[in-house]
């Protein structure tokens, strides 16, 4: 795993009361709850309107190389899911692994099926860097 990874202040603290909130018993669940408190906790945390535009964030849309395939995807709180819209849980393992990493990063990541390499080819949409503070 690389370090540096950055997360802003709001999608800190919101992300910290989901997971205060769920319940613990689903060992697969719990597995990847333990991974994102870990990302969080090795995160530099920076108020939303300083974060770099080429980092993803919640809400952001991006252009991974995933499994020899592009995808374009949405990193999103659970109740936006929408796998059929590639919009993906922070809770999922994709949605752990590429929050707070920049553009060109290449994370290999642990997903139910082994161990995958995603590169984050492009962010296409970033919602501090579009000014969009409310999301």
């Amino acid at each position: 795993m690389s370090t540096g990874i950055y997360v802003t202040d709001i999608d800190r603290d919101r992300i910290k009361k989901i997971l205060e909130k769920r319940p613990e018993g689903d060992r697969t669940i719990d597995k990847s709850v333990n991974k994102l408190k870990r990302e969080l906790d090795r995160a530099i945390v920076v108020n939303q309107q300083n974060i770099p535009g080429d980092i993803i964030t919640m809400n952001s849309k991006a252009l991974l190389r995933l499994n020899d395939e592009d995808v374009e995807v949405s990193l999103v709180y659970p109740e936006d899911t929408d796998l059929a819209e590639m919009k993906l849980s922070i809770f999922s393992p994709i949605g752990t692994a590429i929050l707070g990493y920049r553009e060109g990063s290449t994370i290999e990541w642990e997903v139910p099926s082994g161990t995958s390499e995603i590169n984050i080819k492009k962010i296409l949409y970033q919602p501090e860097a579009a000014g969009d503070y409310h999301l």
